[in-house]
């Protein structure tokens, strides 16, 4: 680590910032993970596109379809792909509480720079504030790295501002990955945002939080490498422009990529975010390959729609 446990929050307050995305895994169709395709990604990802940071083996990773082992080599093939040109945030997530902890360790010793955990899915739901201040008490006195927390609809509830606000308190919770209504987050943002940094996966609204509340961590998901290509950069040239404060300019630029946006979310199936998502790397020239059962493949039909709205979506190669 790159830091004692006790400068947690300095650390990531003065370096976890930019365009951070949620790496997808390409599985081969035997269902194996192609590690050179891991690779080729990152690279294209850090040196095309100038990604800053990556989220590993998260929701978008498939990670619940992966073992302990896998979601360990996961860690390792980013750690090796990003020394030194990109941070990472390893996800550790997991109903189990000692799964947690293990991924949580492996990640401190095998060179990552956090770790985030998502919010539990609870099969009580009485003092349920009291329940998660404990989970996370738990991971966090369990290891030394930062770790992020995540609060997201699929755990069957949000944890609220107020709530988090508590958490913001632990020594080494650093950040969170608040995929919530936009008034929940500005509030968490104004209770805590002097010892957490706080943000959301909407790439649309990330121009407008940086102008409102000069955010500078966009935490994350797939757009930084579906929308933009080696010669076409419009989110990093926005955020770039946003970051400068000609807010103006970068509007233009981010709302000219609304064709693209449009095109992803009309040909998306809502059973299919992965696969739809790793077909549409593949029309951009990266490695997505297939998805793990139960998840499902798209038929020819949605690759034909998919294929077409990518075409003439003005998003250049």
């Amino acid at each position: 680590m790159k830091y004692k446990k006790s400068e947690a929050k300095s650390h990531a307050l003065a370096t976890m910032k930019g365009i951070w995305a949620a790496a997808l895994t390409p599985f081969t169709a035997s269902g194996a993970i192609n590690e050179e395709g891991v690779l080729s990604n990152y690279r294209h990802w850090i040196d095309d596109l100038k990604i800053d940071g990556f989220f590993v083996a998260g929701k978008q990773g498939e990670f619940f379809s992966m073992s302990l082992d896998e979601r360990k080599r996961a860690f390792d093939l980013a750690v090796k792909a990003c020394a030194g040109k990109a941070q990472t945030i390893m996800s550790c997530s997991d109903q189990n509480m000692d799964t947690v902890i293990e991924l949580a360790r492996y990640a401190q010793n095998c060179g990552a720079d956090y770790i985030v955990v998502h919010a539990p899915i609870l099969h009580f739901h009485k003092k349920q504030d009291e329940t998660l201040m404990n989970y996370y008490r738990t991971v966090c006195g369990a290891v030394d790295i930062g770790v992020a927390l995540w609060s997201h609809p699929d755990s069957g509830y949000l944890m609220s501002p107020e709530l988090c606000n508590r958490l913001a308190d632990i020594e080494n919770v650093v950040a969170i990955k608040y995929s919530v209504p936009r008034e929940m987050y500005k509030e968490l943002h104004r209770l805590a945002s002097d010892r957490i940094i706080v943000s959301t996966a909407s790439e649309e609204e990330w121009l407008d939080n940086i102008e409102e509340m000069n955010w500078r961590l966009y935490l994350c998901s797939s757009p930084p490498y579906l929308i933009q290509s080696k010669n076409d950069r419009r989110m990093r040239e926005y955020t770039d422009l946003a970051f400068a404060g000609k807010f103006t300019e970068a509007r233009k630029v981010r709302d000219s990529l609304e064709p693209v946006r449009h095109a992803l979310k009309s040909t998306r199936p809502p059973e299919k975010p992965h696969s739809h998502q790793k077909y549409w790397q593949g029309l951009l020239g990266q490695v997505g390959g297939h998805v793990r059962t139960p998840l499902l493949e798209l038929t020819e039909a949605e690759k034909a729609a998919t294929k077409a709205a990518f075409e003439t979506c003005g998003l250049k190669r």
